[in-house]
């Protein structure tokens, strides 16, 4: 399993209506947290199970979530995380 599908089987639990990860990771070469290894991803997600949370609580349930690969497989995450409601009224 490479890296993003192990970020969408971790944050499966939060059963997302939406989930894209891309791998920015080609765009950092030579940058100095580039030679750890650890790549660069951007993350949107749209769960009802972020309702009611703060931008930092959401951030925090999915980087409990992804736990040790924050450590190693990512460098850098970008997050956007929504609730349904969020995301897809603004898309109208």
């Amino acid at each position: 399993m490479n890296t993003i599908e192990t970020m969408q089987a971790r944050l499966a639990i939060l059963k997302p209506a939406h989930i894209e990860i891309q791998d920015d990771s080609a765009s950092h070469a030579g940058h100095d947290g580039a030679k750890s290894g650890g790549g660069h991803f951007f993350l949107t997600i749209v769960s009802d199970e972020f309702a009611g949370q703060l931008t930092i609580a959401r951030h925090r349930k999915i980087y409990d979530l992804l736990g040790d690969l924050m450590q190693s497989q990512i460098h850098a995450l970008s997050i956007k995380a929504h609730t349904h409601d969020e995301f897809f009224s603004t898309r109208n």
